[in-house]
């Protein structure tokens, strides 16, 4: 046991001289390389410093079943007024108090738009460090990895809050509002790094790239790219423990700031609120709807109406084979055609087969063998 904390403490050190040789230099044509292999031995350390922290057991950490039809989880500063947005937005009855830390544990609640049932999660605030373990920071952030969409609130009097938090969500190793990189990676027995691409790469060397590869001790492969890499997605690639999901920047309190620090803050966030208010709440409902990229689709049999109560949920560019699947597994097998009638349709009642995209509040006739 003494060794293993021993060891951690080393690999703690190792981190911490890197992370202030990486803040020390300046980014520029000449040290681009330095900086990139700085970053790829930081997290290859970080990787090893958390395999050891798994073996020393598992961390106490919240547990909340999740609902509905996709879960939203608020992550702010303590005191920011998560609660007063969570309890404004469905039944719940989060604790609301003028003072930090009100939020201890995990309040669900459900809001109900456009017949989806969205799980909201409001958590305890998180600080500075929460990515280290700061407060209950690693607690908050393990929820984030298992959300569908992020909300990041913020006071409005406070916009230096937002690239803190940002900040916080990155270094755990959630990517809000980024795709997974265009990147192939294939482990070779040998014939050393081959690079291959489809795009002239302006932001990684190929040098560079096959330096990374080494340092997590990738001596073979073949690698494909169809992005303009960077080191960091490049890394990312290479860890695969990111996690990839949409989120919402709010500043609440906007009812508190003047006309000209609102005029500031327009670009840095996507919406400003009152929570307390009710100001702009529709349209953050609506915002959480169009993040979730869910569309509806209504099933009618052949001579009925549609049933307009209960919708299937999927996600955009689902398609009539997604349909079937969901309404039951042998649907696929036994299908013949579908009729579509809505926004994907050329014309009411369209035959379509199962590769057809749907669009939202889309009517669907199966016809089955």
């Amino acid at each position: 046991m003494g060794l293993e904390v021993g060891s951690s403490r080393i690999l703690q050190q190792k981190i911490k001289e890197l992370e202030d040789e990486l803040s020390k230099t300046k980014y520029n044509k000449r040290t681009q390389n330095a900086i990139g292999l700085l970053k790829a031995k930081i997290a290859n350390l970080k990787e090893k410093a958390e395999q050891k922290a798994k073996k020393g057991g598992p961390l106490y950490g919240f547990a909340v079943k999740k609902t509905g039809d996709a879960t939203v989880i608020f992550v702010g500063f303590p005191s920011v007024g998560k609660s007063t947005l969570l309890n404004k937005l469905t039944n719940a009855q989060s604790e609301v108090a003028h003072y930090a830390f009100t939020t201890l544990t995990v309040i669900p609640g459900v809001m109900d738009y456009r017949n989806l049932k969205i799980q909201l999660l409001d958590v305890p605030g998180i600080l500075e460090g929460a990515a280290d373990g700061t407060g209950r920071g690693k607690e908050v952030i393990s929820m984030i990895r298992n959300a569908d969409l992020c909300l990041i609130i913020f006071e409005c009097s406070r916009p230096e809050e937002i690239e803190v938090i940002k900040a916080e969500v990155y270094r755990s190793g959630v990517r809000m509002n980024e795709h997974p990189p265009d990147v192939k990676i294939t482990k070779m027995e040998r014939g050393g790094i081959v690079i291959g691409s489809t795009v002239r790469l302006t932001k990684i060397s190929e040098q560079l790239i096959k330096e990374i590869l080494q340092e997590f001790r990738i001596m073979n492969a073949h690698i494909l790219i169809r992005e303009d890499l960077t080191a960091e997605r490049l890394i990312d690639v290479i860890r695969q423990n990111c996690k990839y999901l949409p989120g919402i920047i709010v500043g609440n309190k906007v009812d508190m700031i003047t006309a000209e620090e609102r005029g500031a803050l327009i670009g840095h966030c996507d919406i400003m609120i009152s929570a307390r208010s009710g100001l702009h709440l529709e349209e953050l409902r609506e915002m959480i709807f169009q993040r979730l990229n869910f569309i509806r689709i209504f099933c009618k049999e052949a001579g009925k109406k549609a049933d307009r109560e209960i919708p299937l949920i999927l996600k955009k560019g689902s398609t009539i084979e997604d349909v079937c699947i969901k309404l039951h597994r042998d649907f696929v097998s036994r299908f013949k055609l579908a009729r579509v009638w809505g926004r994907s349709a050329k014309f009411p009642g369209q035959q379509h087969g199962l590769s057809h995209t749907l669009q939202d509040e889309d009517i669907v006739e199966l016809h089955l063998r």
